[in-house]
């Protein structure tokens, strides 16, 4: 048995044939489509990019107990059980969060993997002169703009791309081990995660707005409301459906190296992405700043499980990327730990079987949010500085940093958690939810019907459902155990 998933960054469902994004060019995942199960009631859990990926390894939800962060050393690692019980694991990404500060540990998890520089503001090549760039937009360039400016000045053809090369990885441990038993391949892109820089091969699909395009430049959109003219906005999308049609090619790549060595009897195929991307929804750039709508948690999923062989259907079960860890683990014949969290999906693949009523998603310090695949139900924090708040942890880095020694004065030791294997852990003040830059709707308790409302335009009271999903939500947070002060952070008794 093997297993290969596939991972792209900020996937939007709402922009994918089948999820309603009919006018982009992306024939591949209309063919995967067709070849898989194709989810429509999947949802992240915790966000965004590292939290995501530690729930990947842990199955079992981040957000209510730390920040952006390392793989912790009471964490369980599916890629390191599969490891020690004899299935060979192995990474090719081009994600480069992987290799900051506050992304350690997680690669090193596999038997083997591999890392290709250049995406977004990835510290690659050197600078010291000003790079050649177009006039961005107001707010000026960061020095992650100008070091991506620099990076791209390397990319001189396709194969330079960094997903490009993420993707030959990957082919390569394919092609030379297709015949093997027992491995498990990671193929992750940073793509299409901002900046939406394509090469001109996908972006002359949509050639005729490119080439009526008289604004200026824009590709990488600012974490803030939209100020941008509507055509600029359109643009935006244009921009991000050029990358997401690479995206489409290298995906092909993988479905025809399945074909090639008939991979499709005995592999277990999971497509899958992080979080998606507010493309000016809601008067919205981006993610985290705001809350967490339809376009951002509702996320596209597909998998292709070889024992039941099901293809060209859709399912309608609630599930989360938390569910991933357990189902491949049941695959492979390996027990799960006591502490995921996520649900096995086989039965869910070949039946639609339910396993849950409801899961929770959110990010350290916002609001906390839960679905039931009909209602979701954001609850806010009780006051605008999300306070108390606190990082459980005994790897103290933030994003890009350390945490700082004032920082770390301020540190306690908190009992263990039931996950903690009975260690302790330093318990540190987060202050984020004081930045001052989240939009207003994050300190507001907000229920959705998104079955009747998809597009959240109108959020309802309805007291009834709100005890519900609030009964879910308390409930949940015990399940994970929550820390104490999380209750009260959301006026919650």
């Amino acid at each position: 048995m093997k297993c290969i998933i596939v991972m792209f960054d900020s996937l939007n469902r709402h922009m994918l044939p089948g999820y309603g994004g009919e006018w982009v060019h992306a024939p591949n995942f209309r063919r995967l489509a067709e070849r898989t199960v194709r989810f429509d009631q999947a949802y992240v859990c915790s966000m965004p990019c590292m939290p995501a990926r530690r729930e990947l390894h842990t199955g079992r939800p981040n957000f209510l107990h730390r920040s952006w962060g390392p793989l912790e050393p009471f964490d369980d690692s599916m890629p390191e059980i599969l490891k020690n019980a004899g299935i060979y694991t192995h990474l090719a990404t081009d994600h480069q969060h992987y290799f900051e500060d506050g992304g350690a540990t997680y690669h090193s998890r596999f038997s083997t993997w591999e890392f290709f520089r250049g995406q977004e503001g990835d510290p690659w090549r050197a600078g010291v002169k000003q790079p050649i760039m177009p006039e961005l937009v107001a707010r000026g360039v960061d020095k992650t703009e100008r070091q991506d400016w620099i990076n791209r000045s390397f990319v001189k053809s396709e194969s330079d791309f960094p997903q490009a090369k993420t993707f030959a990885a990957g082919l390569e441990f394919i092609e030379q081990n297709h015949a093997e038993d027992r491995w498990f391949l990671q193929i992750e892109t940073f793509d299409p995660h901002e900046p939406f820089f394509a090469d001109d091969k996908y972006r002359d699909l949509y050639a005729k707005h490119h080439n009526q395009y008289r604004g200026k430049p824009f590709d990488w959109p600012p974490y803030r409301k939209v100020k941008e003219t509507p055509e600029e906005v359109e643009h935006c999308r244009y921009e991000y459906a050029s990358l997401l049609s690479m995206c489409d090619a290298y995906l092909g790549k993988v479905l025809r190296a399945m074909d090639r060595f008939d991979l499709w009897k005995d592999t277990m195929l999971i497509v899958c992405t992080d979080h998606g991307f507010m493309l000016g929804e809601h008067e919205c750039w981006a993610k985290i700043w705001q809350p967490f709508y339809q376009e951002i948690a509702h996320v596209p999923l597909y998998i292709w499980d070889p024992r039941c062989g099901k293809k060209g259907e859709s399912r309608m079960s609630l599930v989360q990327t938390i569910d991933f860890v357990p189902t491949i683990l049941e695959f492979f014949g390996v027990p799960r730990t006591k502490d995921m969290l996520g649900k096995v999906l086989r039965n869910t693949i070949d039946q639609d079987s339910a396993v849950r009523e409801a899961g929770l998603f959110g990010v350290h310090g916002g609001q906390v949010n839960v679905t039931d695949g009909h209602w979701v139900y954001m609850h806010a924090p009780a006051n605008a500085n999300s306070q108390p708040l606190f990082d459980y942890t005994l790897m103290a880095t933030h994003m890009r940093s350390r945490f700082s020694p004032a920082e770390l004065q301020k540190a306690t030791l908190a009992p263990p958690f039931g996950f903690t294997k009975g260690c302790p852990t330093l318990k540190l003040p987060n202050h984020t939810g004081a930045r001052g830059w989240e939009h207003p709707e994050r300190f507001r308790t907000r229920l959705w019907n998104v079955e009747n409302d998809p597009q959240q335009l109108h959020p309802i009271e309805d007291a009834t459902a709100e005890k519900k999903m609030l009964e879910h939500l308390i409930r949940l947070m015990k399940e994970c155990d929550a820390p104490a002060e999380q209750y009260e952070r959301l006026g919650l008794e």
